[in-house]
């Protein structure tokens, strides 16, 4: 089914845009009908699109779920920060992590991490602690295979002993002209990516669209945060949620829903 025209929506200047863990899903783990409810409700009056960090298989695993095409509920689909980006299911155009960084400068950074990760203490060890995506990076100490639980658990340990803090200060100082950013996007990993890929990108796909206004809901709005750039920036309204839950209440608040 053709998506109803922006020009025919009530609130056809304006954009609302959400990242996808602890906004839209519990952290990696499918969305639940409510949310989904609530953003079709959304979509007959206004635009509305995701900015996930994570590639798009994983966010499709999120929000194609409960018999729903996720193609057919959002208007965009940014994956990666936009990196990978779709309107009405139709492929942007793409960036291209490797291309940016040049192949012997990206087994040296990837050398570095596989060192490093060697030597730190972690609660457990569940594989993929590297995995190379289209426009970035995503660095897990404990590996990318943890359970949920897992996850949790590193995240607490995390707090305390700063394993992701120091790890990102180390890049920084080992490689500090390479033109790339550091960013915590979820309990137990990070994201490497050239400098002005983060969230942020994802603006550069709707800028001829020229909408009046542009809502963004995210959970990690804080400095060192994934969603902290997009939330602040001067052409966004932000809103911090702490869960799928609080973001069906203030998008109900807000829209009147």
């Amino acid at each position: 089914m053709s998506p109803v025209p922006f020009a025919d929506r009530p609130l056809g200047s304006t954009l609302v845009l959400f990242d996808v863990d602890e906004t839209l899903t519990p952290t990696r783990q499918p969305a639940g009908t409510e949310i989904l409810a609530v953003l079709k409700a959304l979509r007959e009056k206004a635009v509305i699109g995701f900015v996930g960090g994570s590639d798009l298989p994983k966010i499709t695993e999120q929000l194609a779920v409960h018999g729903q095409n996720m193609y057919d509920n959002f208007d965009y689909c940014f994956a990666e920060n936009g990196l990978v980006a779709y309107k009405w299911g139709e492929a942007l155009e793409a960036q291209a992590f490797i291309r940016f960084l040049g192949e012997e400068k990206y087994k040296k950074l990837v050398k570095f991490l596989l060192h490093y990760l060697a030597d730190v203490e972690v609660p457990v060890r569940r594989g993929t602690f590297v995995e190379f995506r289209t426009g970035m990076i995503n660095v897990s100490p404990v590996g990318g295979n943890a359970t949920p639980k897992e996850r949790l658990n590193f995240e607490a340990y995390d707090k305390v002993h700063k394993v992701r803090e120091t790890l990102i200060e180390a890049l920084k100082n080992e490689f500090p002209d390479w033109g790339l950013t550091y960013s915590i996007g979820g309990p137990a990993s990070f994201d490497i990516y050239p400098v002005g890929w983060d969230k942020t990108f994802a603006l550069r796909h709707v800028e001829k669209e020229n909408f009046v206004d542009i809502h963004f809901f995210g959970d990690r709005t804080y400095p060192g945060g994934n969603d902290f750039q997009l939330f602040h920036h001067p052409r966004t309204i932000g809103h911090t949620v702490t869960s799928p839950e609080d973001t069906i209440g203030q998008l109900k608040a807000l829209f009147d829903l």
